[in-house]
């Protein structure tokens, strides 16, 4: 087995991946201290080809070194924009139609691992095939009010002592979960 070298991988250039066919999802990060975790946000999101990233509250917006030092450029291929209330960016997706979850740990909330059943059923209503995910703070999570805005809340089961992934890689985990499935559904 051989590792591939950058140049044999045939990566899209920042303009390819402006002009290239995106994931219908918008990642939004309400209140994220960590410019390292929105750093990281946007290079997964670039992974995985999403629409956009909405920086809300506190969150720090490029440039900025400490982003790029974890979004290695994923914050210039990766489309953004800046709401200083979540609640806005929120009323603003589902204006345009998007179906909102916030991945957040409450009652009656869709567990991952059914997200093909949520996204199936929603279908099915004649819903439309755009999505957003909320992740939030560091400590407080998805602020309450946004929370009771979504259309829906995922969660990550989890099966250890902890409580809570780091929001970065949580991105990464659900991200790939809605690539997965609408990658899919495409083919």
């Amino acid at each position: 087995m051989h590792k591939l070298r950058t140049i044999e991988m045939h990566r899209l250039t920042v303009e390819e991946f402006k002009e290239a066919k995106k994931l219908p999802l918008v990642v939004v990060l309400d209140n994220v201290r960590s410019l390292y975790n929105v750093g990281s946000v946007f290079r997964s999101c670039d992974a995985f080809r999403v629409e956009a990233v909405y920086l809300c509250g506190i969150t720090a917006c490029p440039p900025n070194a400490e982003i790029h030092k974890t979004a290695l450029g994923g914050e210039d291929s990766v489309d953004w924009k800046y709401f200083k209330n979540t609640e806005d960016a929120v009323a603003e997706l589902q204006r345009e139609g998007y179906f909102v979850y916030s991945i957040e740990q409450v009652e009656g909330s869709t567990k991952l691992q059914h997200l093909r059943e949520s996204l199936a059923t929603q279908r099915e209503k004649g819903v439309a095939q755009r999505y957003a995910v909320v992740f939030g703070n560091e400590v407080k999570g998805v602020l309450q009010s946004v929370v009771d805005m979504s259309d829906g809340c995922l969660e990550i089961p989890q099966f250890g002592t902890k409580h809570s992934l780091n929001v970065s890689v949580t991105a990464g985990i659900v991200v790939w979960e809605f690539a997965k499935h609408l990658l899919l559904q495409q083919k």
